[in-house]
């Protein structure tokens, strides 16, 4: 199968709710009112918890209590709900997939990691429309649990990679494609916006004239959280070049400052979305 024909069945096996198409319905309509899309929330009382929950964290560091929705639409902005809303709807989506519960937990952990180093350093660095930075690295390895649900020695051929080999060249010998590639066609299918689509699809993309800067730091950020986890034994010059760290200016201090913050909130962010994982810490 190529990547289409694995997105094309994973689309038909997790699927977004109707609440999710009614709220981005709504979002997308500029006639409705922060409390019209309050409303939709407050129909799923689990989708309505997760958002006053990390509303109120330390992640968002609001300075006072958010104790409605309405109040976190107009606090938050309606991006950054609407990106708390893919994230729940996403997690839901996935809860039954077949895998051990181990192998869950661990992805993610990762996927949690590299959305809260990305949103670290986009920080320092100001990039414009930040806010949709922490979706990206949460849903930049979708495409792995599609592969697992739907043929899972290609995942087990896919992560058996030696540490000199790069983990994307592995899956594209043993796929044909990524899991990065294989997470944008799912998030197509979802109607995602292409502001979320693109720069996932070109996460292992070396051509940095190519590359947005939402794209160039969705490439360090995933590298940087592999330097944890399934790649800790690799040299760090073949996952992150010179090259690669000179397209923006991040520096020492600015890793040390990510790596921080990851040990800060992956807690609090895994407790909220993925309870199962945060028993891991």
């Amino acid at each position: 199968m190529n990547v289409n024909d694995y997105s094309e069945q994973a689309s038909e096996c997790f699927v977004l709710s109707d609440s999710f198409i009614r709220i981005k319905e709504l979002i997308d309509d500029e006639n409705s009112t922060i409390d019209d899309i309050a409303d939709v929330i407050l129909l799923d009382p689990a989708l309505a918890g997760t958002i006053l929950k990390l509303a109120n964290s330390s992640f968002f560091n609001y300075p006072g209590k958010i104790d409605t929705v309405s109040k976190a639409v107009l606090v938050l902005g309606i991006t950054e709900v609407y990106n708390l809303v893919i994230a729940f709807f996403t997690n839901k989506a996935f809860k039954n997939i077949c895998a051990e519960p181990d192998y869950l937990d661990d992805f993610w952990c990762k996927s949690v990691d590299c959305a809260l180093i990305i949103k670290y350093i986009g920080g320092k660095l100001g990039i414009p429309n930040a806010e949709r930075l922490f979706i990206l690295g949460l849903l930049h390895n979708l495409g792995e649990l599609v592969v697992q649900q739907l043929a899972t020695e290609k995942v087990i051929a896919a992560n058996s990679f030696a540490k000199d080999e790069l983990p994307w060249l592995k899956q594209g010998e043993v796929l044909g494609f990524t899991f990065g590639e294989c997470s944008a066609e799912l998030l197509k299918k979802w109607q995602l916006p292409f502001t979320i689509i693109e720069p996932i699809r070109n996460q292992d993309n070396d051509d940095f004239q190519q590359s947005n800067d939402e794209s160039k730091l969705l490439y360090i950020a995933k590298r940087i959280m592999l330097c944890n986890y399934s790649c800790c034994d690799h040299p760090i010059e073949l996952l992150l070049t010179e090259e690669a760290l000179q397209q923006l200016p991040i520096d020492q201090s600015m890793l040390q400052g990510a790596s921080h913050f990851c040990e800060l909130e992956r807690l609090t962010i895994l407790s909220i979305l993925n309870p199962n994982a945060s028993m891991v810490y």
